[in-house]
């Protein structure tokens, strides 16, 4: 049994009061691993220890600690060198995260590619993030100048943990914040692994912080701690409405993205060669525990019945097995969200929706594993629960539409803005669909881009505010300050 414990000031150390968690294979359902059971007095613990790598021992004086008084260049070098050790132990950190989560191997190698890159891409920006000079009155010069925000908490989601990590702490420790982790206690252990590589790497004790626990423990001793000067939170869209409230109490911003319900619009002159498997892969990647999985299809009625018969022939041929068997999809995370998939099934099997295809089932799979065949569902109404909810499933539901304007509409008819796909020849309707869907990123003729560490990621309306992933992230991670100096 694997027993793991917080990781404070660059030591392993248990929990305040001794408490444990048990941690589930999700392709078995067995106990493989405990974690800390971390609470309010483990939090307060890594707080003061950022706050101390941050800004020393005497307290009133900013930056005088040895990560506050690292520059831009040695934060560089530090994150270039946890990018090496990543890509180093690229095996072992895809082992943990595809035990941890259940997700396939080629997932999980995947996944931990993208890390080392993001700490490659954040190592490279992090001696580059400018101030600018403002004309005005003579005898003044005016500058603005980027400053960290201090101790930023990040608390992180189970179903890419190494990748969210790397793109909200790799860009949070390049702009000189010290952080403290709440991931999610189904899936903590590749993050564990990747705090010790970067003390390892040459990060000062007390710049990573990494306590393991509940969300209602844990996460909101986070969320309401004092000490905290900004909160990036992953997840649900109650649950980050709840890290939000209990932030203001102390004026603390937050970055949230929340999820959403992605639609993939096809039209009549679409090339289906090329739609077909970018529209089956983002739905049934990591079982469709994605939130940017492309959930809804969109079509052309002109082109819907070829569209289905084609996606449902893909679909049948999707294999389901256990994580190390590296088939299609895995199973889910854990029992609870295999019930929450299985009650937006019920509820389609008994409005009477289609079901187009169901993936194949492995033989022999464990009993307890969480599993869930891929499902294509058509003729989906706009006001479904399945077109307006997240399944956070291998779930894809075909509507028609009959006109560009419809498209747009129903594109839009969601209490979600994450992302969008669209799939046309016409240059000019490219443009007017970019500008019309109400997303955070639109891809045309493609969807997602290989992942995009360079690209700005997040939200509109209930997918949440503020942006990860590119330079626009350590924006998020600053705060401006305004110097004017009056010289004569």
């Amino acid at each position: 049994m694997l027993t793991r414990l917080h990781f404070i000031d660059n030591e392993s150390t248990a929990a305040a009061d001794g408490r444990v968690l048990e941690v589930l294979d999700p392709s078995t359902g067995e106990s493989f691993a405990t974690i800390a059971r971390g609470g309010a007095d483990d939090i307060d613990r890594a707080v003061r220890a950022a706050r101390r790598a941050l800004d020393g021992a005497v307290t009133g004086l900013p930056f005088r600690g040895p990560w506050g008084q690292t520059d831009a260049a040695g934060r560089g070098r530090i994150l270039a060198a946890l990018a090496g050790l990543v890509a180093g132990h690229h095996q072992e950190l895809a082992e943990l995260e595809s035990r941890d989560t259940g997700k396939p191997m080629k997932q999980a190698r995947a996944d931990a590619t993208a890390l080392s890159r993001y700490f490659e891409f954040y190592a490279g920006a992090a001696d580059k993030l400018h101030g600018q000079t403002l004309p005005y009155q003579t005898g003044y010069t005016v500058l603005t100048v980027r400053e960290p925000h201090g101790v930023t908490g990040h608390i992180i989601p189970w179903n890419y943990p190494m990748q969210i990590i790397g793109r909200s702490v790799g860009a949070a420790l390049a702009a000189g914040n010290a952080c403290v982790v709440k991931p999610a206690e189904d899936a903590c252990l590749s993050l564990l692994r990747v705090a010790e590589l970067a003390a390892e790497a040459g990060l000062p004790a007390g710049a990573l912080n990494i306590v393991t626990g509940l969300g209602n423990e844990a996460g909101q001793a986070l969320a309401e701690h004092p000490g905290i000067d900004h909160i990036s939170f992953t997840g649900s869209g109650p649950t980050g409405e709840r890290v939000s409230r209990a932030a203001a109490a102390h004026c603390c911003p937050v970055t949230l993205e929340l999820g959403g319900k992605s639609a993939q619009v096809v039209f009549e002159d679409a090339d289906l060669d090329a739609a077909i498997p970018v529209i089956v892969n983002a739905i049934v990647q990591n079982c469709g525990q994605t939130c940017s999985a492309g959930s809804r299809v969109l079509v052309a009625r002109a082109r819907q019945a070829e569209l289905a018969e084609r996606l449902a022939a893909a679909f049948g041929s999707l294999r389901t097995d256990t994580a190390t068997n590296d088939a299609d999809l895995g199973p889910l995370i854990n029992a609870r969200q295999r019930e929450r998939v299985s009650g937006f099934l019920a509820q389609a099997e008994r409005d009477g929706l289609p079901i187009l295809a169901r993936g194949q089932m492995a033989a022999d799979l464990p009993a307890g594993g969480f599993y869930q065949q891929a499902i294509l569902l058509d003729a989906v109404p706009r006001d479904h629960p399945v077109a307006q909810q997240e399944v956070f499933g291998p779930v894809l539901g075909i509507s028609a539409f009959d006109s560009e304007d419809e498209a747009i509409a129903l594109a839009n008819g969601t209490p979600y803005g994450l992302v969008s796909g669209v799939w046309t020849e016409n240059g000019a309707r490219q443009m007017r669909l970019a500008r019309a869907l109400r997303t955070g990123q639109v891809f045309v003729n493609n969807y997602g881009a290989g992942g995009g560490v360079e690209l700005p990621f997040g939200g509109m309306k209930h997918s949440g505010y503020g942006r990860e992933k590119g330079f626009e992230a350590l924006y998020g991670f600053t705060t401006l300050k305004t110097i004017a100096l009056r010289h004569g």
